[in-house]
């Protein structure tokens, strides 16, 4: 796991933890919100995990 794949994930775990901190502390919407932005974060990771493969294959 290289420095990037840290970076996201931690930057997922973090989003997961303020979007369950904002639910219980009764904003619910923003937690509703944030944690929209886990996948997001995902999602990004693997697309650009991706691309660095394909560039290694392609190269």
């Amino acid at each position: 796991m290289n420095r990037a794949d840290l970076l996201l994930l931690s930057a997922a775990f973090v989003s997961f933890l303020l979007s369950v901190s904002l639910w219980f502390v009764g904003k619910r919407d923003e937690g509703m919100f944030v944690g929209l932005w886990v996948p997001s974060i995902l999602a990004l990771g693997a697309y650009l995990r991706v691309r660095v493969v394909e560039a290694r294959i392609h190269a």
